[in-house]
């Protein structure tokens, strides 16, 4: 098996990987930088529990291949809280009950944060959008959909 070395930025810091062709992101962000918080839900790209952002995009680790990270930045959700206080929607899942068994959480955040980067002031419909490949067998979304409005509001007051 062929192996490659990597360089890319995970969660603000650079780091040189040592990667096999095959091993997706999410094992190499799990077995080789130890960053549990992305979690290996379906391995197929159906439930969203290893989402990460890939310069800057929601995207399912477990269909990317480490090697096509080279040079990419990637954040986690490890990489939302900042100075050890939680990002603001961090904040509002757990302010709104947004979290029950968790295991959905740290892709439904980075969705989420990926969506307020790019449009700090989402409708409904839009929030419904951004999480439709999160999926989330205990909270019914609802929780969610307004922990991620209220996170909105929140930026709206920090602009």
């Amino acid at each position: 098996m062929a192996f490659h070395q990597i360089t890319l930025t995970i969660n603000g810091e650079t780091e040189i990987i040592e990667v096999p062709s095959n091993m997706t992101l999410l094992q190499m962000l799990r077995e080789k930088v130890v960053l549990t918080g992305t979690k290996n839900g379906c391995a197929a790209g159906e439930c969203g529990a290893c989402t990460v952002m890939l310069n800057g995009e929601p995207v399912n680790s477990c269909l990317v291949l480490a090697v096509e990270c080279d040079g990419a930045q990637i954040t986690t959700v490890e990489g939302l809280a900042q100075n050890n206080h939680l990002s603001p929607i961090q904040e509002a899942i757990v302010a709104h009950g947004g979290v029950q068994c968790g295991f959905c959480t740290p892709g439904v955040l980075i969705s989420a944060q990926a969506l307020l980067n790019r449009n700090p002031q989402p409708t409904d419909h839009e929030i419904r959008d951004a999480l439709v490949g999160n999926l989330c067998r205990c909270t019914g979304y609802l929780r969610i959909i307004e922990a991620v409005k209220e996170a909105a509001k929140q930026h709206a007051v920090t602009v």
